[in-house]
C-alpha cells in the first residue's frame, strides 16, 4: 500500500467542496487515514513549499496557501501516488480532463482546488510534515 498526501486547498474550502472532493476520494477505493482542518501559518506554508523556494511563484503560492483553512488529508491504496494524479487532472483546469477534481472544482491553475504529492517518497515525506504515527490509524 502506498500514501499520498491530499491537500484540499483554501479556494475549495473557501466554495465549501470538501465533501465533494472526499467523496470523489472515496469513490476511487482511497483510505483516509489521517484528516483535519487546519489553517497553516507563513512558516509551515514556506517550510512545506520550500522546493519551490527559488520558482517565481513560491511566494504567491505560500500567500494563498495561508488565506484560508486547508485540509490535508493522508490517503492510501495501491497505486495511490499516480491513481491520485489521475483522479485530481493537470494543474491547469483548463487542461484537466473531464471529471477530474480540477476540471470540477478549480479556478484556477493558481487556485486548483488540491495539492497532490508527486512522487511515492514525497508522499511519505508529506504525510510526515502534517500527522505523526499517531494520528494516522
Amino acid at each position: 500500500m502506498e500514501r499520498t498526501l491530499c491537500i484540499i486547498k483554501p479556494d475549495a474550502v473557501k466554495k465549501s467542496v470538501q465533501g465533494s472532493i472526499i467523496q470523489m476520494l472515496l469513490d476511487a477505493g482511497f483510505k483516509i487515514r489521517a484528516m483535519k482542518l487546519i489553517q497553516l501559518s507563513k512558516a509551515q506554508a514556506q517550510k512545506f513549499y520550500e522546493v519551490h523556494k527559488e520558482r517565481p511563484f513560491y511566494n504567491d503560492l505560500v500567500e494563498y496557501m495561508t488565506s484560508g483553512p486547508v485540509i490535508p488529508i493522508a490517503l492510501e491504496k495501491d497505486n495511490a501516488v499516480p491513481d491520485y494524479r489521475e483522479l485530481i487532472g493537470a494543474t491547469d483546469p483548463a487542461e484537466a480532463k473531464e471529471g477530474t477534481v480540477r476540471k470540477k472544482y478549480a479556478a484556477s491553475k493558481a487556485e486548483n482546488a488540491v495539492h497532490g504529492s508527486d512522487s511515492v517518497e514525497n508522499g511519505v515525506i508529506e504525510v510526515g510534515f502534517f500527522f505523526n504515527d499517531s494520528e494516522l490509524v
